[in-house]
């Protein structure tokens, strides 16, 4: 694993941020949001709203990352960066275990009910207010997600470089949409909170390994 990193950081970047986005992407609460708006509305018009808010969170999530990693000295980065990916493995193999069968309906309960009040108060006909809504919603449930502090971290390590985790990030959020707004139906029964949580914990502990790696190297 470090010698593939280490030897094409756009290609590891890429193929790190592709994984982690996924996983912790499907699931989530904006999956089931682009999902039921998908069942209101024409698809491609809240895959565009959705994709683009996501896209948006992205950006400003890799600009803290950055930015973190640019404000402290070179030496102490690969430190950071293992901590935050450790604790955050950790932290969500712990939510595994606490998790009950039922946590991807209570995802999706809890994501069409935000929707229901959204549009009680006014009503979606046009294009450009369905591509606001899904942008709109989406934004906000992402703001403070898991997905936002996966991105974050992953642009903590130095190993990883910026267009590969902007290419790998925009591509798993990309392919998540698209399942929510093409197959949302099928795939949102047969989800595993728990499975998902697992490997999200699993992954993250293997890019804190790497990254201790780097820092005793």
């Amino acid at each position: 694993m470090s010698a593939a990193l280490s030897s094409d950081p756009g290609v590891a970047a890429f193929g790190a941020s592709l994984t982690a986005i996924t996983l912790a992407e499907l699931g989530d609460k904006t999956f089931f949001m682009a999902l039921i708006l998908a069942t209101r509305h024409r698809a491609r018009d809240v895959f565009i709203g959705a994709f683009a808010a996501l896209a948006a969170v992205t950006l400003i999530s890799l600009g803290l990352g950055y930015g973190l990693r640019e404000l402290l000295p070179a030496s102490v980065v690969p430190w950071l960066a293992a901590l935050l990916f450790a604790g955050f493995g950790v932290k969500l193999l712990i939510d595994a275990q606490g998790m009950g069968a039922d946590e991807a309906e209570a995802e999706e309960q809890e994501a069409e009910q935000v929707i229901d009040e959204a549009e009680s108060r006014s009503r979606i006909t046009t294009t450009w207010a369905v591509i606001w809504e899904a942008f709109a919603l989406v934004f906000i449930a992402e703001l403070g997600d898991r997905t936002q502090f996966t991105t974050i971290f992953l642009a903590t390590a130095p190993a990883f470089s910026f267009a590969g985790l902007l290419a790998g990030t925009l591509a798993g959020h990309a392919l998540v949409t698209w399942l929510a707004v093409g197959a949302g139906q099928w795939i949102g029964g047969r989800i595993s909170e728990r499975l998902l949580y697992q490997l999200s914990g699993g992954l993250f502990i293997a890019f804190g390994l790497f990254s201790l790696h780097q820092a005793l190297t």
